[in-house]
């Protein structure tokens, strides 16, 4: 039996049908039409799903969709800013070359922006902390790292988030 519930995503409401069951990555990708949040392990240990939920990130891949009415859920097109211009992070991200396959890419940023967000000044320690739970294949993490560690230290100096 299908329930019809409503879902905020990158302050845009979405009415959607779903079974008790449906996992909160298959409604984004499937009945919204987000493809950017990936599917990799489906078990919560990749962290190539991560989305932020009220500002934390979570695991789309083990989070029921029903359970997320009533809360903001960001993406990694959430980010972009108007025009299509890439958020500060995803552009740091991609001047770094911290984005190879880029299959980890959008669960790397959406770590790494709820760290700045909590956290404008991490140390390198902390950047490896948060992103401990996003598998990359490609990069070996320096670059990501680097690229975290460079917003941080624009951001510091503009007082953007």
């Amino acid at each position: 039996m299908k329930t019809l519930i409503e879902l905020n995503i990158n302050d845009r409401i979405y009415e959607v049908a779903v079974d008790a069951r449906d996992l909160l990555i298959d409604v984004i990708r499937k009945k919204v039409g987000l493809t950017g949040t990936k599917k990799g392990c489906g078990d919560g240990d990749c962290g190539a799903c991560t989305v932020l939920i009220d500002g934390k990130p979570e695991l789309s891949c083990i989070k029921l969709a029903i359970a997320c009415q009533g809360k903001k859920i960001t993406t990694i097109e959430g980010l972009v800013q108007e025009g299509g211009v890439l958020h500060p992070l995803q552009q740091a991200y991609v001047d770094h070359g911290a984005v190879q396959c880029g299959f980890c890419t959008p669960g790397m940023i959406m770590s790494s922006k709820a760290l700045l967000d909590r956290n404008p000044a991490p140390t390198e320690q902390d950047i490896k902390h948060e992103l401990s739970g996003n598998i990359c294949r490609c990069t070996g993490y320096k670059r990501i790292i680097e690229a975290v560690e460079a917003t941080a230290k624009v951001w510091s100096k503009e007082g953007v988030k």
